[in-house]
């Protein structure tokens, strides 16, 4: 509206008016429209900036768990490596002891046990360790690809609002000048040139807040993208 303005404005100039009947009818428009950035805007964008912030506290939360079983896993698969390990020279150096004493009942015994696959049995408890191990792990980098991308849509926020209350600033001065117009009809002249000049820093914050608001949308999506791929890639 603030653009219709100023071009009626060169349109009645050029024509030789001095009323600015239409000019001044845009900038009444402008005005009776408001500030764009209403209440219910900022208590939106505060929600959905709230949102991602308490999501980016869940991902941490549930970051530091995972932290915590990878540590006891891998603990509890060295511990049962060790067991095995043990096991099986226990039997091993029984059934030596046993066969030097010369009992072939005990002997036997534990040379019976001695064939059982422990080994074996031991790389499967193992890799059923490994297994829990490398599932807790893929959780893991969803998570941190989660926790990447919810912080750069953040940081866009946080951009988009540093543009916003400039654009605010921006826009109270239009107002007053508008005001000023409005009230004093003679004045619509030095009103609308004092637009002009501040309308090149309106509009290149309004370029620059769109642009910003593309790469936020942009982030979101190739985010999302990127943790439905770590989800197929890890869907334990």
């Amino acid at each position: 509206m603030i653009l219709v303005a100023v071009q009626q404005f060169e349109e009645e100039s050029e024509a030789g008016g001095r009323e600015y009947v239409r000019t001044l009818e845009e900038l009444k428009s402008f005005k009776a429209a408001g500030d764009p950035f209403t209440d219910e805007f900022f208590r939106i964008f505060q929600s959905v900036y709230g949102q991602q912030m308490m999501m980016l506290e869940k991902l941490q939360l549930r970051k530091n768990k995972l932290d915590k079983k990878l540590r006891c896993t891998h603990a509890w698969r060295k511990v049962s490596n060790i067991i095995f390990v043990a096991t099986f020279a226990a039997v091993l150096i029984c059934s030596v002891v046993a066969a030097a004493m010369t009992a072939p009942p005990v002997a036997a015994a534990l040379a019976a046990a001695s064939t059982i696959p422990l080994g074996s049995m031991g790389r499967w408890i193992d890799s059923l360790w490994k297994n829990y191990e490398n599932a807790l792990k893929g959780q893991k980098e969803v998570i941190s690809t989660m926790q990447a991308g919810t912080y750069v849509a953040i940081k866009d926020l946080d951009c988009i609002r540093v543009l916003i209350d400039l654009l605010e600033i921006e826009i109270e001065a239009l107002m007053r000048a508008t005001d000023f117009a409005i009230e004093h009809d003679q004045a619509v002249k030095v009103a609308v040139e004092e637009i002009k000049k501040k309308l090149g820093v309106f509009m290149k914050n309004v370029e620059d807040l769109g642009v910003q608001a593309d790469t936020c949308s942009r982030d979101i999506r190739r985010a999302r993208t990127v943790v439905l791929q770590r989800i197929i890639k890890n869907p334990n």
